[in-house]
């Protein structure tokens, strides 16, 4: 998915380029929502992981709950079948005594004795059945717990993995924190968030030395890192964008997302693991109505995430 979304986003550079019509142009828009809508889909899988968790673990609740009841119902099988078994011996102890009785009442002994034997071995049956019901649930509730303890496990190292990952961008980018670079750790994920006056002049998409300079440190954190999923963002202010070469703010931020993308891809990091997205005006993070507001909503921000195949395997996914 993501060779597809470099090489639309090439076409989009080549079409923007080479003046093509608005038709083809308005197809590859359709084609980035639809890359931009399974980005947010995988964006929010974390969310769906630790939900699916939470399910399992409510699971293994209702499993243990009921596993209680089995053996509450066991032990009252067998007392019942105890009981039936003390009777049967009083009756066959009292059959040896009445042998001298009539015919009748030798009868209705014996009846009574069958009867009996019939309940037990019904009672038997019950017990035979709930305890290969007891035996299954029981099987199943080692496989769930093994499973939530592997899922657990997973989640726990995919989190060591991303608080190492946040220490190792933290310490490559330190200088620059405080100057308009921030970075958080949240949801499982990281997020380095770079204002423009960092990256870019008003209206242009190509970096500056310093900014060039943040995006190849924190490169080389990325090539170490191979199996981290990087979502490269564009964000503008509400201000129209107003230019020749691009139409509108939606252009302006693809631009800015892709020159950081061509940054990382020329620094070694695998484009396999990159997505870029324009999120135009939509998603401000201050006041559109001041300066300052502005200046933070026009920023790149950048997601880490690790990859979640496996925790996905493990679910059957």
């Amino acid at each position: 998915m993501k060779n597809k979304s470099i090489l639309l986003i090439l076409i989009i550079h080549i079409s923007l380029s080479s003046c093509v019509s608005k038709k083809i142009y308005e197809d590859l828009e359709h084609k980035y929502d639809r890359l931009i809508h399974s980005n947010s889909e995988l964006i929010d899988n974390n969310e769906t992981l630790v939900t699916q968790r939470n399910q399992l673990q409510s699971d293994v609740k209702n499993l243990e709950s009921e596993i209680q009841n089995l053996n509450d119902r066991k032990v009252s099988v067998e007392n019942e079948y105890v009981a039936a078994k003390n009777r049967l011996d009083k009756l066959i102890a009292s059959y040896d005594a009445l042998e001298s009785e009539s015919a009748v009442e030798l009868t209705e002994k014996a009846n009574t004795i069958r009867d009996l034997l019939h309940k037990l071995e019904k009672k038997e049956r019950e017990l035979a059945t709930e305890n290969t019901r007891l035996q299954r649930l029981q099987a199943e509730l080692n496989e769930r717990s093994e499973t939530i303890n592997e899922l657990e496990e997973l989640i726990e190292a995919k989190e060591a993995k991303m608080n190492a990952l946040r220490n190792a961008v933290s310490n490559a980018l330190a200088s620059f924190e405080g100057k308009g670079l921030t970075i958080t750790h949240k949801n499982g994920k990281v997020y380095v968030s770079m204002e423009n006056k960092l990256l870019f002049n008003s209206g242009s998409w190509a970096v500056g030395n310093q900014g060039k300079t943040a995006i190849i440190k924190l490169s080389q954190v990325l090539v170490n890192n191979p199996d981290i999923e990087v979502l490269i963002e564009g964000h503008t202010d509400n201000v129209p964008f107003n230019g020749t070469t691009i139409q509108d703010n939606w252009d302006l931020s693809v631009k800015r997302a892709t020159a950081i993308v061509r940054i990382l891809q020329n620094k070694g990091v695998n484009p396999q693991q990159i997505t870029a997205a324009g999120r135009s005006k939509f998603i401000p993070v201050g006041d559109n109505t001041s300066s300052e507001g502005r200046a933070k909503n026009r920023r790149i921000e950048i997601i880490l995430a690790p990859n979640l195949d496996e925790i996905n395997d493990l679910l059957g996914e």
